[in-house]
Formats: structure tokens, sequence, C-alpha cells
């Protein structure tokens, strides 16, 4: 029996591909895979930050964008919906994305960990977004447990810095999150 047939996309035909496409996609090297949809804990752990930054950065010169923003990481190629996405000044977008929905400069990336996604937006998608000049801070956030990672840029590379109580700083972009705030649920019993 033969191996299906698999497509290699350019860039440009995924993009026209996410146009008319009702489930979002990532790309990496000619390849083209849907995206899962996030769970309830996901998705207000999601809300909860984007709240919190918001508030935060009121009269600054940034903006918190939803996972419906596309942010590309060039030296790679990789195009991806990050959980959310900080970008300060103007947006810069790809210029090989006519409609300008692909983002260039975040220098804030934030990534809710899924138990299908944890091992990829660790390892892998971690590596690609540090490649991204414009990435000051990359904030991994845990599902199953009050756990913050923040990848923070350093002469050198990046450090981690682990925050399982209190709170922490995204120095980039002068915020302080608690984590009694990022975790909390009014409608826990």
């Amino acid at each position: 029996m033969g191996q299906a047939a698999h497509h290699r996309f350019e860039f440009d035909d995924y993009l026209e591909l996410e146009a008319h496409a009702v489930l979002k996609h990532e790309f990496l090297d000619g390849q083209v895979w849907a995206t899962a949809g996030g769970s309830p804990e996901h998705a207000a752990l999601a809300a909860n930050v984007t709240a919190l930054l918001v508030a935060q950065l009121r009269g600054k010169p940034c903006r918190v964008f939803s996972a419906d923003l596309r942010v590309r990481v060039q030296a790679t190629g990789l195009a991806t919906y990050p959980d959310l996405t900080v970008i300060c000044g103007h947006l810069e977008s790809d210029p090989a994305d006519r409609r300008g929905h692909t983002a260039l400069n975040p220098k804030v990336i934030v990534e809710i960990l899924s138990p299908s996604t944890e091992e990829y937006d660790r390892g892998e998608k971690l590596l690609q977004y540090q490649q991204v000049p414009s990435i000051e801070e990359v904030v991994l956030i845990a599902q199953d447990q009050r756990a913050v990672e923040v990848f923070r840029r350093a002469a050198g590379g990046f450090e981690r810095v682990v925050v399982t109580e209190g709170s922490f700083r995204l120095s980039s972009i002068a915020c302080e999150l608690a984590l009694d705030d990022v975790y909390r649920n009014p409608l826990a019993t």
C-alpha cells in the first residue's frame, strides 16, 4: 500500500489557505498543520492575563493581542498563533503577507501550556521564539499547577525564572502580575 501524498506549501499558499480556513494552522518548512482548541481553563487563564496586561499597559505604547494574531519567526519561517502577544510601537507586518495579518515584532509572547502541546511549547516552539530579535520575554503558564516560567533575554541567551508563588515581573514592558490574579477563578467553590 502506498503512502498518502503530502503537499509542500509555500508561505503564499499557506496564507491563502488561512484566509479561507475555519481552523487556524501553523506553518514550518512547507508543512501545515491544524492547531487544537483550548480547554475552558486554558481560555480563562488567557483572559485573566490579557486583562492584567491591558490594564497595566494603558497609556503606554504597547498593545496586547489575542491568539488571533499570527506571528512569524523570519529566521526559521515558523508562522504560529501565540496565546497572547504584546507589541510595542508599531506592528511590523510580514511583507510576504499582502493582507498584513502576520506580525514580525512581538516583544512578549505568552503561551498557556496544554497537555497536548506542552512539550512542543517548551521545546521547539520556545527555541523558535528565541530567534526573533524583538522578543524580550516568553512566558509559559501551566494549567495543571500554579507555576509560571519567564524566559528573559539576557547577555548570551535567555535566562529562565520559575515562579510558583507571589508575582512575576515582565521587565521589558514594566508589568507585574500576581499569581493569585493569573489563576483567579471567581467560579471556584
